[in-house]
């Protein structure tokens, strides 16, 4: 039997985890597939690891890994993938708005060779708000402008990865991980199944819009020089419109025609100082990003691990 691996970040989803793994479970009970458990704690403070420790023990399928505290979820993604040996690996969230019904197909796109199988969140009225709807049209729309990448919206983090994607994946050391910007870019055959999320019943949703904010800046310049050419642009127009304000000047001068427009002067003054500030702030960007990377430090730190590391005897290396 082949064996998949199902990799789940959580964070303060104490009263989510056992039903997902009895979803999970469900699901599987109709699949010819082996399959355990990667859930990886990111620093939990609810008692998430407790309840773990206690599946854990009850089902050897069942494995974990906590961090030593809270580097994100896309770290903890990667912490999973990372001792993830499955011939293939399915990542998604703990909080039940992925659909564990959903694997069965996922697993069917697989056998008939994809390497790569991603979800396609649909979002309406009814599972989600209107701003966060605006919100997520606007991160794809300006992350495919800039970045180069054609991401499709409501691409999630509930994908399965063939083994091959999987080694490729684990080789990449960047500092800012963009797993949903990194898969695309691998390539292999890919293709995007549609789903629609399921409401989440218990705890509370981790990514505010000072978050998503974030995740998109990153995404962006994870991705792209593009912001680096804008302000250059931006450089060089402002530029050109002070050199014909030249002219202006010494006109008024020699004519004796000056007028003391300090108003004009504070609004041109603050206009520039603000933009200044703005390119710098672009570049200052991609200098933290280098100066982060140079340093090497590791993505996680891990306090403690359960099952994590035992061999599968169906798996081939």
């Amino acid at each position: 039997m082949k064996h998949i691996s199902i990799v789940v970040p959580v964070y303060n989803e104490r009263e989510n985890i056992h039903s997902l793994i009895t979803e999970v479970q469900k699901v599987f009970e109709e699949l010819p597939y082996t399959y355990s458990f990667i859930i990886v704690d990111d620093g939990s403070i609810d008692g998430t690891l407790d309840v773990l420790r206690m599946a854990s023990a009850a089902d050897t399928r069942i494995r974990y890994i906590s961090l030593s505290k809270n580097f994100g979820h896309q770290n903890a993604l990667k912490a999973g993938l990372d001792h993830a040996r499955g011939d293939c690996v399915i990542t998604m969230d703990g909080d039940l708005q992925h659909p564990p019904a959903l694997i069965p197909h996922l697993v069917t796109y697989w056998e008939q060779g994809y390497d790569v199988v991603y979800t396609l969140r649909q979002d309406d009225e009814t599972n989600t708000g209107y701003a966060k709807r605006k919100t997520s049209r606007l991160f794809y729309k300006l992350m495919n402008r800039m970045a180069d990448l054609d991401i499709e919206e409501g691409s999630a983090d509930f994908r399965l990865l063939s083994k091959k994607v999987l080694y490729t994946l684990q080789g990449i050391d960047e500092h800012e991980i963009f797993f949903r910007g990194l898969v695309k870019w691998v390539g292999f055959r890919q293709i995007g199944v549609p789903y629609k999320a399921a409401p989440r019943t218990k705890g509370q949703s981790k990514y505010s819009f000072k978050k998503m904010m974030r995740f998109a800046v990153q995404g962006i310049t994870s991705f792209s020089t593009k912001p680096l050419y804008i302000a250059a642009y931006l450089g060089l127009v402002f530029s050109f419109l002070a050199l014909l304000y030249i002219p202006y000047a010494l006109v008024s001068y020699l004519s004796g025609h000056v007028v003391n427009g300090w108003a004009s002067i504070i609004v041109t003054i603050a206009f520039f100082g603000g933009l200044q500030l703005s390119i710098l702030g672009i570049i200052g960007l991609y200098i933290g990003k280098i100066f982060m990377q140079v340093k090497k430090r590791p993505h996680y730190i891990i306090k403690e691990l359960k099952h994590v590391q035992e061999a599968i005897s169906s798996t081939q290396f």
